[in-house]
């Protein structure tokens, strides 16, 4: 039986949002099993200011998701850490963090794999429970779906199938399929980069997104062509960024789901539109103990697939 994870001990972080340009500083904290994934805003002096990671929580998904509770206090930009959480197996986590939006790091998640795999990831006394997909649940917008369905062996790892097609020969058609097995998110995508269109900058910052956006943390296209010195890490680095939008998009299902998730095109709006309607229809899931043996081992060390360690991640003291 696989058994619920936090970390074993505290690690620090600190960086720029992605869309506000500021700087936070985060403290991931262990948790108590069956606590989830909690934000609090110690910014904000008041006991309203924890924010619980649920779909039903989520208030805005304009290029990336943000999470806010009743009293209005919100986190935003949340998905790659918390597919970091999903891609580790960490269950249970307290986020300290002292500002609207959490660091954007290199713009995936390798670096928040990283943090968590230094300090380690410790088993707790309670078995894992995984959401099982019992009948197909979909969501359409325009051209666009998603959708998950049971999964065709039973214990199997999650999986992910998505394509996407962009008008840029830069990307073009392109599909992956992904299992969720112990390393693999580590190997296969916790490197891939979030990426975006030079000609939408400008707009964007007119609306008060993309300010602290640069080639340090996204791929940058104009037209066809891939801007970034050093290119991109693998041809496909854009369906797995996807994908891995997909797994911290999907783990505010509140737990680990046992399923297949299929998209065409997916983002975070109908990710999300997904997950609520998952949560509100009881008839299509149900709670069960994760035995998996495949999931209920994580390395506690990088796998060989991990190519981008940042040199200017900072250690705690020098935050």
């Amino acid at each position: 039986m696989a058994y619920q994870k936090t970390l074993a001990g505290p690690a620090v972080c600190a960086g720029v949002g992605l869309h506000t340009g500021e700087r936070a500083r985060l403290v991931l904290k262990p948790a108590a099993a069956d606590t989830g994934i909690v934000f609090v805003r110690t910014d904000i002096k008041d006991k309203n200011n924890s924010i619980k990671a649920i779909g039903t929580n989520v208030t805005t998904t304009q290029l990336g998701t943000t999470l806010a509770n009743k009293a209005g206090v919100s986190v935003s930009t949340v998905e790659h850490l918390l597919a970091a959480c999903a891609g580790l197996c960490v269950d249970n986590l307290i986020v300290e963090i002292d500002g609207p939006e959490t660091p954007i790091m290199d713009g995936s998640s390798s670096l928040y794999c990283e943090l968590m795999l230094q300090v380690g990831i410790k088993e707790q006394a309670k078995p894992r429970r995984r959401i099982r997909i019992l009948k197909p649940i979909e969501v359409v917008d325009g051209d666009k779906f998603a959708r998950l369905r049971p999964l065709e062996t039973v214990g199997a790892p999650f999986e992910l199938r998505v394509r996407i097609d962009f008008d840029s020969a830069a990307i073009g058609e392109q599909s992956y399929a992904f299992k969720l097995t112990p390393g693999a998110f580590v190997r296969d995508l916790a490197f891939a980069r979030t990426f975006g269109f030079t000609s939408d900058f400008e707009k964007l910052k007119s609306m008060g997104l993309a300010r602290g956006a640069s080639m340090e943390n996204a791929v940058a296209l104009d037209g066809d062509k891939v801007l970034n010195p050093e290119g991109l890490h693998v041809e496909n680095e854009f369906v797995r960024h996807k994908i891995l939008d997909a797994i911290g998009d999907l783990f505010l299902a509140g737990h680990a789901i046992a399923g297949i998730f299929e998209g065409d095109r997916p983002g975070h709006a109908i990710n999300n539109k997904l997950v609520c309607a998952l949560l509100a229809d009881p008839s299509a899931w149900e709670m069960v103990n994760d035995d998996d043996a495949r999931a209920a081992s994580q390395s506690t060390k990088f796998a060989s697939g991990l190519k981008r360690v940042e040199s200017e991640f900072a250690a705690p003291a020098a935050l």
